[in-house]
């Protein structure tokens, strides 16, 4: 069940933070997992018109919206920000991206991305692991500031409730 719905986020992102959690649990899944499982497929039953369509003929901008979440993954220390798999998929379907716009709820996380003189005196921070940064530097996004109640991020990173899902999508 969690590897069909592994194959859905493709085309139904917002399903992505939850089956995501699911199949962290796959080799000792419980009750609660399963009945997790399910959740996510009643809300299916409910969502069914919701989607992303890759039309071949149009043209797409890719626009990331990133949760200042720095090392989140504790066991590289990285950041876990979907917008790259997003890109790389994209480019599998044969769109090429430049400098993508990511829009961070921080503006302390863009300040110790974009400047490395600031980063001398985070030491204690360790950012030069973080996976934005690494992006920053390598000129695949260009960060900006925006406020959390337009942080479309949320739908990715959180375990949301029902009204802030519709607000988002």
């Amino acid at each position: 069940m969690v590897g069909t719905l592994m194959y859905l986020t493709a085309s139904r992102p917002d399903l992505t933070f939850a089956v995501c959690m699911c199949a962290r649990y796959q080799a000792k899944p419980t009750k609660k997992h399963l009945h997790a499982v399910k959740r996510i497929f009643k809300y299916l039953r409910g969502t069914v018109n919701r989607g992303l369509w890759y039309p071949n003929d149009s043209s797409i901008a890719l626009t990331a919206y990133a949760d200042a979440d720095h090392v989140g993954f504790q066991d590289t220390r990285r950041s876990t920000s979907g917008f790259l798999w997003m890109r790389s998929q994209l480019t599998d379907y044969g769109l090429g991206f430049n400098k993508i716009p990511m829009y961070y709820g921080n503006k302390s996380a863009i300040s110790l991305c974009c400047n490395n003189v600031q980063h001398s005196r985070s030491k204690h921070i360790d950012i030069r692991f973080h996976f934005i940064k690494e992006q920053v530097e390598n000129g695949v996004v260009e960060l900006y500031f925006v406020n959390t109640e337009y942080q479309l991020a949320d739908i990715f990173t959180n375990a949301l409730g029902r009204e802030r899902i519709e607000v988002l999508i």
